[in-house]
């Protein structure tokens, strides 16, 4: 038993001149009329017509035109997992150079304001690697977000607040110079 072919493609009893003038209609896209093909192909317009309706182009025009959209759907579909894969590797391959720089950094030599800003990014990628989303947490309550404020600290309070962050830092980086070994 054959296969019926797909709605846009030639049907059976349906004449090769009647073909060609449904594929004319059929690849005009959302421009597409009668009168157009029978322009186009030198034909009379109530000719075109009665092959229109005798062959269902309309019917057979959406079909097509679904088809395209599905495929195009896909094609993008499929060209953004690329993207997201040539991404993916290319910011692995910056992150292992990060990390060389990082094991190299000598915490002793970072000022407060080094601390704090390398703090507040490491937070923000950890957080956002467990999918923590800042503004919930911060909606939770302050004991929720770690935030580094020395605003209203004394200099001898932000002198040690500084130090501990400074000795989480170097936790920090200790732990990922001993994870990739």
């Amino acid at each position: 038993m054959a296969e019926r072919p797909e709605a846009w493609e030639r049907q059976p009893g349906e004449s090769a001149a009647a073909w060609e003038a449904f594929a004319c209609y059929r690849d005009l896209g959302l421009s597409r009329s009668i009168s157009k093909v029978a322009d186009t192909l030198r034909k009379t317009r109530s000719l075109i017509e009665r092959w229109s309706v005798a062959h269902q182009w309309v019917l057979r025009a959406e079909a097509w035109d679904r088809e395209q959209d599905r495929l195009w759907r896909s094609e993008r579909q499929q060209a953004a997992r690329e993207v997201a894969r040539r991404h993916a590797r290319l910011a692995s391959a910056a992150q292992a150079k990060l990390v060389a720089q990082l094991q190299q950094l000598d915490p002793a030599r970072l000022s407060p304001a080094d601390v704090i800003r390398w703090l507040e990014v490491t937070v923000r990628i950890e957080r956002q690697a467990y999918g923590i989303d800042l503004a919930e947490a911060a909606a939770a309550g302050p004991a929720a977000v770690d935030v580094a404020d020395v605003t209203g600290l004394s200099d001898e309070e932000r002198r040690a607040r500084m130090e501990q962050l400074r000795r989480e830092l170097e936790a920090r980086i200790t732990a990922v110079d001993g994870g990739e070994q």
